[in-house]
């Protein structure tokens, strides 16, 4: 079976598709756990892991993944510990780990 975000299963309030369920996360205010910028950002790196037909646990993962590097990456770049090569060479070197 692939799974969508039109999966169907079963919420802790009851029945509910993995896309209902990503824009409930959306639409909570999780502001003073997770910067909204970065939670949008590992919303739809999951989303798109899901479409393309990974678990929803491994694109969690995948996301949480892809989200704390590009972070640390940039984090060592504003501290001028890479350049920006190394940056974008970086950054490249991890959308095809994603998207591979």
């Amino acid at each position: 079976m692939k799974i969508t975000l039109d999966t169907r299963f079963n919420g802790s309030l009851g029945p509910i598709t993995l896309g209902e369920a990503v824009q409930q996360l959306k639409s909570r205010d999780l502001a003073c756990t997770v910067a909204a910028d970065v939670l949008e950002q590992k919303i739809t790196v999951f989303s798109d892991c899901v479409e393309r037909g990974f678990t929803p646990l491994r694109s969690e993962i995948m996301a949480a993944y892809y989200v704390a590097e590009r972070d640390a990456t940039a984090e060592a770049f504003d501290r001028g510990l890479i350049t920006r090569g190394e940056l974008e060479t970086k950054q490249a070197a991890l959308v095809r780990q994603l998207l591979s």
